[in-house]
């Protein structure tokens, strides 16, 4: 007998390429906020290939880029002049914060993250760096040295050189203050960091403006802005990693524009090139110029991606994207608020724009990963799909394509409130709990 796909999945791909679900979805095709299985169910797409899919699944504008540059050449180099790369390189220039002008392409936000940390050790003399709790860099060595999740670094320790600064985790903080107060304590606490834990002098500090495998942990602005006060004054470059935040997802083009920071070196991956392989890291002139090499990356702005990822971003322009992630941010933030109110399961909600998630606890903050579990194959029932993170796996995370509309989001938040309302029913010692609404 022929095995199954799942079997044969199992016997040929590494235990740790997980799947969601009991029983996992094998899916088919995509158009838009919908992918399609095998069977031809239709699921409403809310995690958008973990915030990669940006302008919808098979995007006609972006796959016909992709096809006429298919049809001219697959893959050059750089060795070799195209120009794809350079005006992408020119088009990043454009849209990023401040005097952002030099960019490398690579394949992966872990390579971004690489090439970010190389430049920043290479301009500044200084090997120090400076990450996050609860962060995420990538998958490579180095960048699960900077990951501050024990879950993510697959049994590997650190490297020298890297340090770890508490995260502005305010809902797990425990803390009598309030938020602003805390994100000052958490500011003074990478200082210390920086002045014991350090050389003194620093490379960088690497963060991300919202946490995204950490669960859509937000940084607060005031935070961010005394970071990059403290990066600057110990010698370092402050790297924002927008792999996940980039191109309109928070409602603004860059995540780090909230707060009005401007990075020294930035990185992008994910919703760039709308599913396309492709990272890029750019740095102003003064840092980029540093970056003298050799050195090479042998996908790194090969010209399918780098169409791909032009007309990614005239599909963003054009279509008004970033306007409608802050506007369907803003009801689906509502409605997941709405939810809270009735549901305590759901302890906390945050995030920006089209980047939103709920944290689900018991009492005492204790984090409930198994009610996420159940949460998701009640949503996989009614054929919403939804992401999850956080330390301790007790996150929705909440991230539909930059395309989606009011009536998707609508449909997304009845669904989700179907789903707590069935686990509610199968969980007695939740039902105390619940907040009955005026309408019910």
């Amino acid at each position: 007998m022929e095995k199954s796909l799942l079997d044969r999945k199992k016997q040929y791909i590494v235990p740790g390429v997980s799947t969601y679900y009991e029983e996992p979805i094998i899916m088919e095709h995509g158009s838009g906020c919908y992918l399609y299985d095998i069977d031809g169910r239709e699921y409403l797409d809310f995690f958008g290939g973990i915030l990669t899919v940006s302008v919808g699944h098979a995007n006609s504008k972006v796959n016909t880029a992709i096809i006429e540059q298919l049809q001219k050449v697959t893959h050059l180099s750089t060795l070799y002049v195209h120009e794809a790369m350079v005006k992408l390189g020119e088009r990043l220039a454009k849209v990023t914060p401040g005097d952002l002008e030099m960019s490398f392409f690579t394949s992966s936000g872990t390579e971004a993250n690489e090439t970010a940390i190389a430049m920043a050790r290479m301009a500044t003399g200084y090997y120090d760096v400076v990450a996050l709790r609860h962060s995420y860099s990538g998958r490579s060595a180095l960048a699960m040295a900077l990951t501050g999740q024990s879950s993510w670094r697959m049994g590997l320790s650190g490297t020298p050189g890297i340090v770890h600064a508490r995260n502005p985790y305010y809902y797990r903080s425990h803390s009598p203050l309030s938020m602003d107060e805390y994100a000052d304590e958490c500011a003074r606490d990478l200082e210390e960091t920086i002045v014991t834990s350090t050389s003194g002098r620093i490379a960088a500090v690497i963060l991300e403006p919202i946490q995204g495998v950490g669960g859509f942990i937000t940084l607060p602005d005031s935070y961010l802005q005394q970071v990059a006060a403290i990066t600057h004054k110990y010698g370092g470059l402050l790297i924002v990693d927008e792999v996940q935040t980039g191109f309109g997802r928070t409602g603004k083009w860059f995540g780090i524009e909230h707060a009005g920071v401007i990075p020294d070196i930035m990185t992008f991956a994910k919703g760039m090139a709308n599913g396309m392989p492709i990272g890029a890291t750019i740095a102003t002139r003064a840092v980029g110029e540093k970056y003298i090499g050799p050195t090479i990356a042998t996908f790194g702005g090969n010209p399918v991606s780098m169409c791909a990822a032009l007309a990614t971003l005239d599909v963003i322009e054009q279509e008004g994207l970033v306007e409608n992630a802050q506007n369907r941010g803003a009801s689906l933030r509502q409605g997941l608020e709405a939810l809270q109110k009735q549901y305590p399961v759901i302890g906390d909600v945050r995030g920006r724009g089209l980047m939103q998630a709920m944290e689900f606890v018991r009492t005492e903050k204790e984090p409930a990963p198994d009610l996420v579990a159940e949460f998701f194959e009640y949503t996989k029932e009614r054929h919403l799909l939804i992401g999850k993170g956080g330390l301790y796996g007790n996150a929705i995370r909440i991230a539909p394509p930059l395309t989606v509309s009011e009536e998707q989001v609508q449909t997304a938040l009845h669904i989700m409130g179907e789903a707590l309302a069935k686990l509610y029913e199968q969980h007695e010692e939740l039902r105390p709990s619940l907040v009955v609404s005026d309408a019910s």
